[in-house]
């Protein structure tokens, strides 16, 4: 399939905020700030605000309709004034929403589509059935709650100003296993990934660079034990190229003990026994964390640990 890279945000475009997981809270006053503070940096930027019908429409329990949902996400891509599609905030069921997306429309419409955690499945399906390159970072919700001007630059960087680089020149890596590789970026919050391996809805991780990240409020040390032993069963680690691990910090309440998700993914593929190749590499620049870089799912890096900096982009990250 064609890879389309989108273009950078112009003058004059529009940003609109859809809710593909859990809707916004209207009558939340603390919300309502946070939303706010996202609304101002935007307009200060130059760029008006455009929310979605739906972002705040509780049809029921859970929130609105998946139908609703994808509704917002056809109609953001459908509008010729719109050149950036950010995600609201995390959740639970973005996938839900699948059956309702027009993905030729989005491959007929191509335009920024960010955000992290439940988005994950949204941005990967994407990505993988029309070619467009999506991209993993902040929402529009964390850009002004977790009060990191990191992930406020990197929205401006990429987006605005066009600027292709992983994260910033001062983030940290370690290597945990040595290599030299390169392929398509794949991945992002590792509950959701399970979903995507198998039945209608899978991608394709075949000599991908698999980058994965999780939440210690959400998914314990056996949570993500567990998927990452789903992902094994099903021959992913057989098929990528490189990995790199992102944030998961866990502390045991009881015993005060650490769980890092490094130390769980290395006990679990056995690297040597299988006999791997790939390199491994870790960083804290993405994540449930103030930081978080923006990683273009889509896009071919590069993996090079005799280099200083050990992930690179292959391609520019948007379109000038």
């Amino acid at each position: 399939m064609k890879k389309i890279i989108p273009k950078k945000l112009e003058k004059g475009m529009k940003v609109g905020v859809i809710a593909p997981s859990n809707i916004g809270k209207i009558d939340n006053l603390e919300e309502k700030e946070i939303v706010e503070k996202s609304i101002k940096l935007f307009n200060d930027w130059g760029f008006e605000v455009k929310f979605g019908k739906n972002v705040y429409l509780n049809s029921y329990s859970y929130g609105a309709d998946p139908k609703k949902r994808a509704e917002d996400i056809n109609l953001m891509f459908q509008d010729k004034e719109v050149g950036f599609v950010f995600c609201f905030k995390g959740g639970d069921d973005c996938s839900t929403c699948f059956d309702y997306i027009d993905f030729d429309l989005i491959k007929e419409n191509p335009k920024i589509i960010c955000g992290f955690s439940d988005n994950t499945s949204i941005l990967n399906e994407i990505n993988y059935r029309t070619g467009l390159v999506t991209y993993h970072g902040t929402t529009f919700k964390t850009l002004s709650s977790w009060d990191d001007i990191y992930s406020i630059n990197q929205i401006k960087k990429v987006f605005i100003d066009g600027i292709s680089e992983i994260g910033e020149k001062d983030d940290e890596y370690r290597i945990l296993k040595e290599g030299n590789t390169s392929g398509e970026l794949v991945g992002g919050n590792l509950t959701l990934l399970p979903l995507l391996v198998e039945g209608k809805y899978k991608i394709d991780f075949k000599d991908k660079i698999l980058f994965l990240e999780d939440t210690p409020m959400e998914a314990n040390p056996l949570a993500v034990n567990r998927n990452i032993y789903y992902l094994k069963q099903n021959g992913i680690f057989d098929i990528i190229k490189g990995l790199w691990i992102g944030n998961y910090e866990y502390i045991d309440e009881e015993t005060n003990k650490k769980s890092t998700i490094e130390d769980i993914i290395l006990n679990a593929i056995e690297y040597e026994k299988n006999n791997y190749k790939f390199p491994i590499i870790k960083s804290n620049n993405f994540g449930h964390i103030g930081k978080k870089a923006i990683i273009p799912i889509g896009l071919n890096a590069k993996i090079d640990t005799k280099n200083h900096k050990l992930i690179e982009l292959l391609e520019n990250e948007v379109l000038n």
